[in-house]
């Protein structure tokens, strides 16, 4: 039976949902509602205050003057701050509350030094893959370069290793993906480890957490991670304790709270799966029914996924145990127990691998260099598949200096949208890069939800990574960087069928300087975007 006949048939499988997700609806709009009547009577009282006391209207206008100074002194890009800056000039009760109650968080602080101390354990039980980049730089020093970069961007004494000898497997649908998952979970002896963003007590999960039970109850260590906000809609508090009471450890990340606080604005957006320390998964497909094709509320839903086998597969066990040992730090995890004691590496892989993490726990920008070091080394073309196009002035510059010096440059965003505001926000840059030699397309049959990246038809990333501000400084991702594997061919395939169900909406776009309302509206949107 073809690939896509099973899909097709795995998707029309009557399967019992037993999604209660009403009082997990009801728990998020408590928290938003509680942050917002926060907001409120801050503004409120400051403002009685001020009416009051002359003196407390000047401490407030002083308050807000400092402010600005603080945030324009701020070692971080300038489309964050220019926001904040004209919030707080504009109204600056306003704007003086919410960035006093947003970006000053204790949490945040205690967080960042509890990664360290993670890191600081973790990453040294990677290989060193030095002398392999000083091999690879004989044979491509562009690649050897960016591979030396994402080794160096980690905590010390090292980051991210490269690694030789860990074949790589490319799947353009969501469904293929979680097939093969489904899969190498039942070949699992020893662990399992999960980390997703989102999951939903549905169709999709049910075949996972099937042979989930199984392997729990023949003696399998299963270790889940879920993000809280990302799985607000679909799970409640009684689908954790189900797993638990089935002996699937569960531990969700930064759970969802009515206490306005920075670090509710970073989200573990990460998608890992690793059996045995032998085969791993990562991409852009979540546990969740809309990624299987169950449900389409916004059209066909096209997302990807890559399947390693090999040493790489070390570097997502550390991400992994980075998290769980994060969440719950008391618990005082061994973090060398699910290393293996020798090499996994697979004598007839073909290529370069090197899965990398990004988080807002550091200054380091791993997402977005690994995308800009792509940038500056193409020669023939770089394609882009996104769903949200919310991009930095840097990376704007670089792609339109890339189009401009004869790299074929195109981006391919949905045809349906998910979000409209940031639908909106993405549209808004379509001019600016157009008029600078780059190809725009968006994906006609409904919403486009993989990060993959193509270069040259030898250099390709794929993982959990939008082209976003979200992605580049909020949240924790991770993606895998392949020279010359096989997924690299794959991925280029499944572009040149993408391109064929998108429409190319480049001439539409095109030398436009008219003004209208939708023209004003997305630039207001544009401007705070880096907030959203």
């Amino acid at each position: 039976m073809s690939s896509g006949l099973l899909i097709e048939k795995e998707r029309n499988q009557p399967v019992e949902t037993r999604s209660k997700t009403k009082n997990s609806i009801g728990r998020g709009l408590f928290a938003a509602a509680s942050m917002i009547l926060q907001v409120v009577w801050v503004v409120l009282a400051m403002t009685f205050f001020k009416d009051s006391y002359v003196w407390i209207d000047w401490l407030i206008q002083a308050a807000a003057v400092c402010m600005v100074l603080h945030i324009y002194a701020k070692r971080e890009n300038i489309c964050f701050k220019l926001p904040w800056i004209m919030l707080i000039l504009a109204f600056p009760i306003l704007g003086v509350a919410m960035y006093g109650m947003v970006e000053h968080s204790g949490t945040m602080k205690k967080m960042r030094l509890r990664y360290r101390r993670i890191d600081a354990c973790l990453l040294p039980l990677l290989p060193d893959s030095t002398d392999l980049i000083n091999q690879v730089e004989k044979e491509d020093l562009i690649f050897a370069n960016m591979a030396r970069s994402i080794q160096d961007a980690g905590a010390q004494p090292r980051g991210y290793p490269l690694y030789a000898g860990t074949d790589a497997v490319y799947y353009a649908d969501a469904m293929e993906g979680l097939l093969a998952q489904v899969e190498e979970l039942k070949k699992a002896e020893h662990f399992i480890l999960m980390e997703y963003h989102a999951i939903e007590d549905g169709q999709g999960f049910a075949k996972i957490h099937e042979v989930l039970k199984e392997k729990a109850a023949a003696g399998v260590e299963i270790n889940l991670i879920y993000d809280d906000l990302g799985s607000i809609g679909f799970v409640d508090r009684a689908f954790r304790e189900k797993l638990n009471a089935e002996g699937i450890h569960t531990r969700v990340f930064n759970p969802v709270s009515p206490i306005l606080g920075f670090f509710q604005n970073n989200r573990d957006h990460r998608k890992i799966t690793v059996i045995d320390g032998r085969v791993g998964f990562t991409g852009g497909y979540n546990l969740a029914d809309e990624y299987f094709h169950y449900k389409e509320p916004y059209g066909r839903w096209k997302d990807s996924g890559v399947k390693l086998t090999g040493d790489a597969v070390l570097s997502l066990m550390e991400m992994f145990e980075e998290m769980w040992n994060a969440i719950d730090p008391e618990k005082g995890e061994d973090f060398i127990r699910f290393f293996p004691r020798k090499s996994a590496a697979l004598p007839g892989a073909h290529g370069y691998v090197q899965p990398y993490a990004d988080s807002p726990m550091d200054s380091v920008l791993v997402g977005e260099d690994v995308y800009m070091n792509l940038i500056n080394a193409a020669q023939k073309y770089i394609w882009f598949t996104t769903p949200y196009l919310v991009i930095t002035e840097e990376m704007k510059r670089m792609l339109i200096l890339a189009a401009r010096r004869g790299v074929d440059v195109r981006i391919i965003t949905p045809g349906i949208p998910d979000k409209k505001l940031v639908y909106n926000v993405t549209r808004s840059y379509y001019g600016e890069l157009v008029d600078g030699g780059v190809r725009i397309f968006e994906y006609t049959p409904g919403f486009i939800h993989t990060k993959d990246c193509l270069c040259d038809g030898r250099y390709a990333t794929c993982g959990t990574i939008n082209l976003d501000f979200r992605s580049f400084y909020h949240h924790f991702e991770d993606g895998v960087l392949m020279m010359d594997t096989p997924a690299v061919g794959q991925i280029r395939a499944d572009f040149l069928e993408t391109f064929d169900v998108s429409k190319e909406v480049t001439q539409d776009y095109r030398n436009r300087t008219k003004i209208t309302p939708t023209w004003i509206w997305r630039l207001i949107l544009r401007l705070f975007s880096p907030l959203m």
